[in-house]
């Protein structure tokens, strides 16, 4: 844990929204990259690539959200497609862990992480609020889950990385 962020598998879930909430989600998930841009814009570089405690650097949290915005596509399909089940996670993160993000220029991995979080969009844009109420079974949560409500634990993904970015920064 860094500082006083909840570690991603300690959260709790009830999805329940609205199925209405699915454009303010969107809104929501659009707007990652911009915070995620102003978090590191004037970061030192050392300070990016310094791991806390075994953990991931905060360039190494940005290359995750590249490496799970694939899933969310995979998953996205399977929604659209009439799936019953989900994609699991690699829960291992493995893509993550043989990146190498620390070696990438941070323009780079931030100029990524919006090229796919908008193609991310541009699928999600068109979808009505019948698609958004689709369900399918989450293998790791164990429980059926609205397209909405992946949407809602793919943005609460965004914040948690966001978080752990910035207690990162101000570690120092």
């Amino acid at each position: 844990m860094v500082g006083d962020v909840l570690p991603w598998l300690e959260y709790r879930w009830s999805f329940d929204a609205p199925v209405g909430m699915f454009r303010a989600v969107c809104a929501r998930l659009r707007g990652t990259p911009a915070r995620l841009e102003e978090l590191l814009r004037d970061a030192p570089a050392s300070i990016t690539v310094r791991p806390a405690g075994g953990g991931w650097s905060a360039k190494e949290n940005a290359g995750h959200l590249i490496q799970v915005e694939r899933l969310w596509h995979t998953r996205l399909a399977e929604y659209l497609a009439g799936a019953t089940a989900l994609t699991a996670a690699d829960m291992g993160n493995r893509a993550t862990e043989s990146a190498d993000n620390n070696q990438r220029p941070l323009a780079e991995l931030l100029a990524a992480f919006r090229a796919v979080r908008a193609e991310t969009m541009r699928r999600l844009d068109p979808l009505t609020l019948d698609d958004a109420a689709r369900v399918a079974h989450h293998p790791r949560l164990d429980r059926p889950m609205r397209l909405v409500d992946l949407c809602v634990f793919a943005a609460e993904h965004d914040d948690h990385h966001l978080a752990l970015v910035d207690a990162l920064l101000r570690a120092g």
